[in-house]
């Protein structure tokens, strides 16, 4: 199986032919982090910067993002066995008060396609939770709001961490429809990410 194929079966959302062409990459003795980086993070890759340039919406991103995780399905026990590192955590979830997720589950796929372990915190998450995913070894926390009205709980998580100690050890990245870079530069968050895929690309600045 061409790892081209893959990639473009990526892109095109066909997530059925990804994992036959996964499974037969593996059959052929591919190895699972080859398929990873040059198939699935490359065609995630390629998605992103079209998305950027305003050739994708978000409804052919999320039906390439689905496409990507069926074959990442296939591949996590053979990275798990190689023992392959993930780029980072992160642990992302809507803030308190807020049940809105299709933008939160965008770049948690996004992420996740991109090479990040990711910990999905669901919707309305308290900043306890949050709190507690940077105890267990989040690199990065990521905030998502789609209210203002909820928007004022990314500020009240960040607190949390300090109060916790550990504002120090984490990276902080919020987005979501009413947030700005100005309100992550007033509540002291790392980055802003706008969409899905800057949040890709800043994520991986944060860590690198």
């Amino acid at each position: 199986m061409d790892l081209k194929d893959i990639y473009q079966n990526v892109i095109d959302g066909q997530a059925a032919d990804v994992e036959t062409g996964v499974k037969a990459a593996l059959d052929a003795g591919m190895g699972a982090e080859e398929i990873l980086n040059n198939a699935l993070i490359a065609a995630m890759n390629e998605i992103g910067q079209r998305f950027e340039a305003g050739d994708l919406f978000v409804p052919e991103m999320l039906i390439a993002a689905r496409a990507m995780q069926a074959g990442l399905k296939l591949l996590k026990p053979s990275l798990a066995k190689a023992d392959v590192k993930a780029a980072g955590k992160v642990a992302i979830g809507t803030v308190k008060g807020d049940l809105h997720d299709i933008g939160k589950n965008l770049v948690a796929m996004m992420l996740e396609g991109s090479g990040f372990e990711i910990v999905d915190l669901g919707v309305d998450v308290a900043p306890e939770a949050f709190v507690a995913a940077a105890r267990n070894g989040a690199n990065i926390i990521g905030m998502s709001a789609l209210l203002t009205t909820t928007m004022t709980n990314m500020e009240g998580t960040l607190a949390a961490l300090k109060a916790a100690g550990l504002r120090e050890r984490v990276k902080v990245m919020i987005g979501g429809a009413p947030v700005t870079q100005d309100y992550a530069n007033k509540i002291g968050a790392d980055a802003f990410a706008p969409d899905a895929s800057s949040a890709t690309r800043i994520a991986r600045q944060l860590v690198g």
